[in-house]
């Protein structure tokens, strides 16, 4: 019977042991995913910081050039401080802008409509986009000429991303819609054109 008790009791502690372990990991367990995201969200945050620096650096450099509205609101003031009033506000992400001047943190930039005005650099993407201008639909055709298979119509004010230009054609993407479009047809395109004419900036 002592054996037998002894047996019970040996039994007794070995599952309060093992279960001592499934705790013990489950701790470790959690302490591990912890460490995991921690490490996870830094080296997001590390990348993020490397490609907005990468993205800011790559708009220092020779005016006029083309960039890109980042965000889905975009304030454009008057002068290049936020104690300038604003005075428009482009709710047009991926909108394609020619930056005329820098200062600092600040670029003035010129829309399709030759506003101009000053936007903080952080609000820029130098990945190039383009803009359908000019009256009616235009063609995307399947390549850089007018005899091309046609592919897409889009009509004036369709913003989409530049992908490449060639004999005075330019490809174009419109949310996964791609084609040739001639390049009269856009606005965000032609690296060798004067620069626009800069207004002066106004006094505090």
């Amino acid at each position: 019977m002592g054996q037998a008790a002894y047996s019970r009791i040996g039994t007794c502690v070995i599952v309060d042991w093992q279960s001592g372990l499934k705790i013990q990991g489950a701790r470790r367990y959690r302490r591990n995913m912890v460490t995991t995201r921690l490490i996870a969200l830094l080296g997001s945050a590390i990348i993020l910081l490397a490609t907005l620096t990468t993205d800011l650096s790559a708009q220092d450099r020779e005016v006029p050039y083309w960039a890109t509205l980042r965000f889905d609101e975009v304030r454009m003031r008057v002068g290049p401080s936020q104690e300038y009033p604003i005075e428009w506000v482009y709710k047009r992400k991926g909108l394609p802008v020619r930056v005329v001047r820098l200062r600092e943190g600040w670029r003035l930039v010129q829309d399709h409509e030759g506003t101009q005005g000053w936007v903080a650099s952080s609000q820029l993407n130098p990945k190039l986009g383009a803009m359908v201008i000019g009256d009616g639909l235009v063609d995307l055709r399947s390549g850089p000429s007018a005899s091309s298979d046609l592919r897409w119509r889009a009509e004036p004010g369709v913003v989409a991303e530049l992908l490449r230009c060639r004999e005075s054609f330019c490809e174009i993407d419109v949310a996964g819609r791609s084609g040739w479009v001639p390049e009269a047809r856009l606005w965000g395109v032609g690296d060798s054109e004067p620069a626009a004419e800069v207004e002066t900036m106004p006094e505090q």
